[in-house]
């Protein structure tokens, strides 16, 4: 039996760093499919010699992405992005791209499809970000039936996008938005959780063509899960209601201002929704995965938060 080769469009990023490292320790060889390969040098080293190969294949150029996926065995794809900026649209990325992935598998002859989308994916909801993720979905399936889909609530661990924002907002400022009173559910799920979903999807014969919802063991409110923030970093800040319509205007100004913003309007509106694992859906025990309580893995990492950091945090 030869070598395994898998694709991993999106590799290089906070999921996808984790995914690289479990193929290699695998022995799978792991081309890492991004925009600039030398942003993904960096996961050189969780590999043997020449095992995790960057590979140029932007979403825009068809021709790259068939060469990355030409005589793979498998292929993974983890893009997605949190907000729209310059030729990186919502319809780009997750629809068209999760598209043109799949076209250029079938076409490959590949055998195994793995495509990460997020819980809250609805061909109707009023989030663009949720619609371009259904259409993604719909567009996998409809060119590899037997693909498998995982769909993640928010995603927890060193390099998140969401503990380690609002732990630099409470340093910050002396207030933290709950965007229509902090009611919106969620089920934290660990990277490594999801990391290992993958890796499983991709391996196990009974996930060929199902649909996993992958979330942690417990839900929480918007509006505990700043609380606990607060409470690990040792911040003082006052947890202010900003009813929707405000939140919505607000975010208007903030998403036109340079770099990566605080608040879109699309974000918002998928507040409108708590973003759980559906009753009865299937999931990481599944997939033989046990979730991850955030409550070991999160006060690690927020350490660098607190006013003396982890010298401050031994103390207590």
């Amino acid at each position: 039996m030869g070598t395994r080769q898998v694709t991993v469009f999106g590799g290089s990023g906070f999921i996808g760093r984790y995914v690289v490292e479990r193929l290699a320790d695998q022995g799978w060889v792991v081309r890492v499919a991004v925009r600039n390969p030398r942003r993904a040098d960096f996961l050189k080293p969780l590999g043997n010699v020449g095992q995790i190969v960057p590979m140029r294949a932007p979403l825009q150029d068809g021709n790259a992405v068939q060469a990355a996926v030409e005589g793979a065995d498998a292929v993974i794809n983890l893009t997605g992005i949190l907000y729209q900026q310059g030729a990186q649209t919502f319809a780009a990325v997750q629809a068209e791209g999760a598209k043109l992935i799949a076209d250029a598998a079938v076409a490959a002859g590949v055998g195994t499809f793995v495509h990460v989308s997020a819980i809250g994916a609805d061909a109707q909801s009023a989030s663009a970000y949720a619609r371009t993720k259904a259409a993604g979905e719909q567009a996998v399936r409809d060119a590899f039936p037997e693909a498998t889909i995982l769909r993640p609530s928010i995603v927890y661990g060193p390099e998140d996008d969401f503990f380690n924002r609002f732990a630099v907002m409470a340093r910050l400022s002396p207030a933290l938005p709950l965007i229509g009173g902090g009611r919106t559910r969620f089920q934290p799920v660990y990277v490594c959780d999801v990391a290992d979903a993958v890796v499983a999807a991709l391996t196990l014969p009974a996930a060929r063509g199902n649909l996993y919802e992958l979330g942690g063991p417990k839900t929480y409110s918007f509006k505990e899960l700043l609380a606990y923030i607060l409470e690990v970093t040792g911040r003082r800040c006052c947890l202010v209601t900003l009813p929707r319509n405000m939140a919505l205007l607000k975010a208007s100004v903030l998403e036109r201002l340079p770099g990566a913003p605080l608040l879109t309007r699309d974000q918002v509106k998928l507040l409108d929704h708590d973003n759980v694992v559906s009753e009865g859906a299937a999931g990481l025990t599944d997939l033989g995965i046990t979730p991850t309580a955030l409550e070991g893995i999160v006060p690690e990492y927020l350490l660098r938060y607190r006013k003396g950091g982890r010298l401050t945090a031994d103390a207590a």
